[in-house]
């Protein structure tokens, strides 16, 4: 297990402790990752992630890696 120095909203986190009657930040913090990783994203949750910060073109950037490969390739014979 690793220690990490993290900054965290200290209302949030006394309501969270308050709220799962946690002890100690260390468990607020792993109950809350325990509970993101466990359940599921609901559909609608994950369509609402559209958008929200990817823009680039991926055909674009796949068809310069296959050329750009290719050439490496030629290059090196």
């Amino acid at each position: 297990m690793a220690r990490t120095n993290i900054d965290i909203d200290d209302d949030l986190l006394a309501w969270v402790m308050r709220r799962y009657r946690l002890r100690t930040k260390r468990e607020a913090v792993e109950y809350a990752l325990r509970r993101l990783y466990v359940e599921p994203m609901t559909r609608a949750e994950q369509l609402s992630m559209e958008g929200t910060g990817w823009d680039g073109d991926l055909e674009a950037i796949r068809t310069g890696i296959a050329a750009g490969t290719a050439e490496k390739w030629a290059a090196a014979e």
